[in-house]
């Protein structure tokens, strides 16, 4: 939240809650309607009290124009939806999701039994990782075995190299590919 929205939020919250207590107050009849009227009869009457109230609402005014109709994002919001933002106190790392995904192809490519590969992955809030991997096997890969170590170098490589938890790692088989047989003469 920028400044500007907390100070605006602030400030509105104020006079609702002075609004508020008059209210009760009034309803209670623990305060005079004559009183708040005249109370507000000598604020008006007074030339620099009007000014004074004139520019606060103003200022109020453009305050809640801002806040309700333009709405302010931070720069965290946005970088989490390219990627993950680590920071330290040296400064700021962005690990995009091309990056993360880049990985996790070559690492499926690097298995024997892997064939054509397609990852995607998605990041939350809380830079959990979840990998999705769609991949065509050959013919004469053990699939069970062949996933199982896969989910583990992706998420040993992925720790590895970026220090971020995999969450899960998802794999789906979409094909498996004859082997080709060479024909020699």
């Amino acid at each position: 939240m920028k400044i500007l929205d907390k100070i605006g939020l602030a400030i509105f919250s104020t006079i609702m809650l002075i609004i508020s207590i008059i209210v009760c107050l009034l309803i209670f009849g623990w305060l005079d309607l004559d009183f708040v009227h005249q109370v507000a009869e000598m604020i008006l009457e007074n030339e620099i009290c009007t000014n004074t109230l004139l520019a606060l609402s103003i200022i109020f005014i453009l305050l809640a124009i801002k806040c309700i109709f333009f709405e302010s994002s931070s720069n965290k919001d946005v970088d989490y939806k390219n990627g993950i933002l680590l920071e330290n106190s040296d400064g700021k790392l962005l690990i995009t999701k091309d990056t993360l995904e880049n990985l996790v192809n070559n690492i499926a490519k690097g298995f024997e039994g892997a064939e054509s590969v397609t990852t995607r992955v998605e990041l939350d809030k809380e830079n959990h990782v979840v990998v999705f991997v769609n991949l065509s096997v050959k013919e004469n890969a053990i699939i069970k075995e062949l996933s199982s170590n896969l989910q583990t170098k992706i998420k040993e490589t992925i720790k590895k190299t970026s220090d971020l938890e995999v969450k899960e790692v998802n794999i789906k088989v979409k094909d498996v590919e004859p082997t080709k047989n060479v024909v020699q003469e």
